[in-house]
């Protein structure tokens, strides 16, 4: 029988990288990888075109893609998550800044709904006590998910303005960033982000996902063999890149089990912003076909 093809878009990282080789490849299953270098900006192409079969997803862009009834469901395949305390960030030039004092404070944003935001604000309210109502959110992009407004209140960046750019001309007080800003005048809102990082893993008992996989579910219903193969071929990536590293945390976790807690702590934060309409169960954003 001919190869199961599949429309697959995947990022470059130490957990992907042998998968992407072919390494555990199946003849079964013929992946087409899509030539996207930074991922993230065809998350919009994977929720609102369902352009790929099976691809990494944002946790939050899932969320709310499965709540406006996407054909989307999970694979239990945790590609990215790191702890999100340093990428709140603010300019010391113009004063020292701490969560007790954002009330009433112009706060950057890439998009109101993207999962790095999204934890951040979660971070602030459940653990800070900040009323993320008396923030004055500046967005530069819309949702990825099709015909997800702003909320009222939320500000759209003047066109040609970054978020560097206006942090960095105090235009805006703070900013939640995708990566450090290697800048001097920029420091980070919580003064030891590891130590704040660990103190919520012990109060939660999880940790915070960014990408997992998610695969269309005609595909799951039509192909599950398939989508099986993929899931084994990823963990087999896993495997040979050495992860977890030995005495770390296993920030690549695999299965439903593995994930169940973090993800009820990820369903809780996007529902108790609003960004999905009822709290999921667990078990309910995977297709039977394929739970692990």
């Amino acid at each position: 029988m001919a190869a199961i093809k599949l429309q697959a878009l995947f990022g470059d990282y130490p957990i992907t990288h042998a998968f992407k080789r072919g390494d555990f490849a199946s003849p079964g299953v013929a992946l087409e990888f899509a030539d996207d270098e930074q991922v993230h900006f065809a998350f919009k192409r994977a929720v609102r075109d369902l352009e790929f079969d099976v691809c990494e997803l944002a946790i939050v862009t899932f969320l709310m893609a499965k709540d406006r009834g996407v054909p989307l469901s999970l694979l239990p395949a945790v590609l990215v998550a790191r702890f999100q305390h340093p990428y709140i960030v603010y300019n010391a030039a113009n004063g020292e800044l701490g969560p007790d004092d954002l009330s009433g404070r112009r706060i950057g944003i890439r998009s109101y709904t993207v999962t790095t935001v999204t934890w951040v604000r979660g971070i602030l309210a459940s653990d800070y006590g900040v009323d993320l109502g008396s923030i004055n959110w500046t967005t530069f992009e819309d949702a990825h998910v099709a015909g997800v407004d702003d909320p009222p209140g939320v500000e759209r960046a003047a066109a040609g303005k970054t978020l560097e750019g206006m942090l960095l001309a105090g235009e805006i007080d703070a900013a939640i960033v995708g990566a450090p800003m290697d800048h001097p005048g920029i420091r980070t809102l919580f003064p030891d982000p590891a130590a704040a990082a660990e103190t919520w893993r012990a109060k939660h008992s999880a940790i915070q996902l960014n990408h997992l996989v998610a695969v269309k579910n005609e595909v799951v219903q039509s192909h599950p063999d398939a989508v099986k193969d993929v899931y084994r071929q990823l963990l087999e990536s896993k495997s040979a890149a050495g992860l977890p590293a030995p005495g770390s945390i296993d920030l690549n976790p695999f299965g439903i089990d593995a994930n169940r807690r973090n993800l009820e702590v990820v369903i809780d934060t996007v529902y108790a912003q609003g960004l999905i309409g009822r709290r999921f169960t667990v078990d309910e954003l995977f297709d039977d076909a394929v739970k692990y």
